[in-house]
C-alpha cells in the first residue's frame, strides 16, 4: 500500500514550499489510495519551538487537506537508538571518541570492539558514526522519480553521524528508522535533500530495510534566481501571509501546484478532485520554479489571478461566509455587499482595503472636484446632489426602485443619466470606481446616503 509522509522540523513558519511539498504527498496519496502521515521531525531540541509548531499546524490545517495518521519524531527515540546499536552490532558503525571543538580522528573507525566498549562503558562520550566503505569501488545509486538515475562513489561519502554525542539521534538516522517503521512507501521531498539520499540508502541498507522509491521536487526560487528564504524574503515565504491577505485555501493550493508540476493539457484552474485524478510525479518538472513578487506586489500574478478567477465563480453565500473574518459586518449587510464586489476583489482582505465605504461610518477623504460630473461643472454637481436628497428620501429603497427614481430626477433636472449618477457615486463611496450605483445605494441604506450626500454638498458650497 502507497504510504508517504510529510515531515516538517518546527523551526519556523510552513514554508510555501513546505506547503506545496505537503500537498504534493497528500495528492499521491488521494490519486492512489494510500496513506497520508504528518509526522513532526522534532528532534532538533536546540531549535524547535512551540510557537513554530503551532504556525505550522495552522498553515497546514487552513489548507484544508486532511491527514490520515499524525505522529511526533520526538516520541520514538527509543526507535532510532535501536536501528543504530543494530548497524552498530554489525559493524557499519563506529565510535568515534574525538572530543568536541576538535579534529575528527580518523583512526578511531579502527578501534577494536573491545577497546570501543571499554571507552564507551568507562562514560566517555561518543558521536556514533556510519562507516562508509573505503577502497571497495563501492558505488550507491538510486532511481529518483524526478531526476532518474543517481549515483555517487561511496569514497566520497564522509563517516557521517548517526547518534550525536548526548545519544540524540541525527536527522539522517531518525528520518530514516520512522520512514521504516512507519512503512513508507515514497519519500517526497525537497530537491535539497536529493544528496542526503546517499546517506539514507546505506542507512536503510545497513538496517535491513529495502529504501522507499525517492521523488525530490524542483525548488521555489525568487525572481532574482534565489532560493525562496525565509531569511532573505521574510514573510512573502510564509503560508499564513497568503491565508493573512485573504486567498481561499484551494486558489493557494492550486498556484502551488502549478509551480514546478503540470497536468500536461495546459489546464490551470482545476477543483481538488480534478487536481487529485490528474496528478503524477511524470508531471514534475526537473527546473526549478519561479515565483514572481516584487517590493511593490509580494503576490505572483497567477497566484492573484486565480484566487480572483476562484472567488467569482464561488456561491455568494459561501463567499460571504469568507469574507466574515475580514471586515466588521452583519451578515445582512455582507449579504447585500458580496453580490456587488465578487467580480471585482483579487483577495479577501479587500472587502475592507477597497470597499470599506460599505462598512465604515465615516468615508476617506475626497477632492470636491471629484463631484463635478463629465461635461459638467461644479453647480450642475451641486444641483444633481440637492435633487438626490429629496428623491431618496422618499424612494423605494430597492435596486429597480431606486434606478426608477433616480432617472426619473435625472429627466427632471435635464440631464443625462450618467451625469446624474456619477456625483452620487462620489458622494456616498468617496471615489468614482465603485460598483454598480443602485446596488451599492441599496447596500449603503437610505440613512447613510442622505449623510453623506449632505456632506457632498457642504463640499461644494
Amino acid at each position: 500500500m502507497l504510504r508517504v509522509r510529510f515531515a516538517p522540523s518546527p523551526t519556523g513558519y510552513l514554508h510555501i514550499g513546505s506547503a506545496r511539498t505537503f500537498i504534493f504527498n497528500w495528492l499521491c496519496a488521494r490519486h492512489y489510495g494510500g496513506t497520508m502521515i504528518l509526522r513532526i521531525d522534532d528532534t532538533d531540541l536546540e531549535r524547535n519551538t512551540e510557537e513554530s509548531l503551532q504556525s505550522i499546524l495552522e498553515g497546514l490545517k487552513w489548507l484544508d487537506l486532511p491527514w490520515d495518521e499524525q505522529y511526533r519524531q520526538s516520541e520514538r527515540l527509543a526507535l532510532h537508538k535501536q536501528m543504530a546499536e543494530t548497524i552498530l552490532e554489525k559493524g557499519l558503525g563506529y565510535r568515534d571518541f574525538t572530543p568536541a571543538g576538535s579534529d575528527a580522528s580518523p583512526g578511531h573507525r579502527e578501534l577494536t570492539k573491545d577497546e570501543s566498549e571499554r571507552r564507551a562503558t568507562a562514560g566517555e562520550p561518543f558521536v556514533l558514526r556510519y562507516r562508509v566503505p573505503r577502497g571497495t569501488d563501492e558505488v550507491v545509486t538510486f532511481n529518483d522519480a524526478v531526476f532518474g538515475e543517481q549515483s555517487k562513489a561511496a569514497e566520497d561519502i564522509e563517516d557521517f553521524a548517526l547518534l550525536r554525542s548526548n545519544g540524540a539521534p541525527t536527522y539522517h538516522l531518525a528520518s530514516c528508522a520512522d520512514d521504516a517503521d512507519l512503512r513508507i512507501s515514497h519519500v517526497v521531498r525537497g530537491q535539497e535533500h536529493l544528496s542526503n539520499t546517499f546517506k539514507h540508502i546505506l542507512i536503510f541498507k545497513a538496517a535491513g530495510y529495502d529504501p522507499p522509491q525517492f521523488v525530490h521536487l524542483p525548488l521555489l526560487m525568487a525572481p532574482d534566481g534565489a532560493k525562496l528564504s525565509k531569511r532573505i524574503h521574510g514573510p512573502v515565504v510564509s503560508v499564513t501571509t497568503y491565508r493573512d491577505a485573504g486567498f481561499i485555501p484551494h486558489a493557494f493550493i492550486n498556484f502551488l501546484c502549478l509551480l514546478g508540476w503540470s497536468p500536461k493539457d495546459d489546464r490551470e484552474r482545476m477543483t481538488r478532485q480534478e487536481l487529485i485524478d490528474v496528478f503524477s510525479f511524470e508531471g514534475v518538472n526537473r527546473s526549478n520554479a519561479v515565483v514572481n513578487f516584487t517590493e511593490e506586489n509580494p503576490f505572483d500574478p497567477k497566484a492573484l489571478w486565480l484566487n480572483a478567477e476562484t472567488i467569482r465563480n464561488m456561491p455568494v453565500e459561501e463567499l460571504a461566509e469568507l469574507l466574515k473574518p475580514f471586515v466588521n459586518a452583519s451578515a445582512e449587510k455582507l449579504a447585500l455587499v458580496t453580490p456587488l464586489i465578487r467580480e471585482r476583489i483579487h483577495l479577501l482582505n479587500e472587502v475592507n482595503t477597497e470597499f470599506g465605504y460599505f462598512f465604515n461610518d465615516e468615508l476617506a477623504p475626497y477632492d470636491a472636484t471629484e463631484l463635478i460630473p463629465k461635461k459638467g461643472d461644479a453647480a450642475m454637481a451641486l444641483r444633481v446632489l440637492e435633487q438626490a436628497a429629496n428623491t431618496l428620501a422618499t424612494a423605494e429603497f430597492t435596486h429597480d426602485g431606486l434606478d426608477s427614481a433616480l432617472r426619473a430626477a435625472a429627466e427632471k433636472l435635464g440631464v443625462k443619466a450618467g451625469q446624474m449618477f456619477e456625483p452620487i457615486r462620489v458622494a456616498v463611496c468617496g471615489k468614482k470606481n465603485a460598483p454598480p450605483l443602485f446596488g451599492t445605494l441599496e447596500a449603503l441604506g437610505r440613512d447613510t446616503c442622505l449623510k453623506r450626500i449632505a456632506q457632498a454638498i457642504e463640499k461644494l458650497k
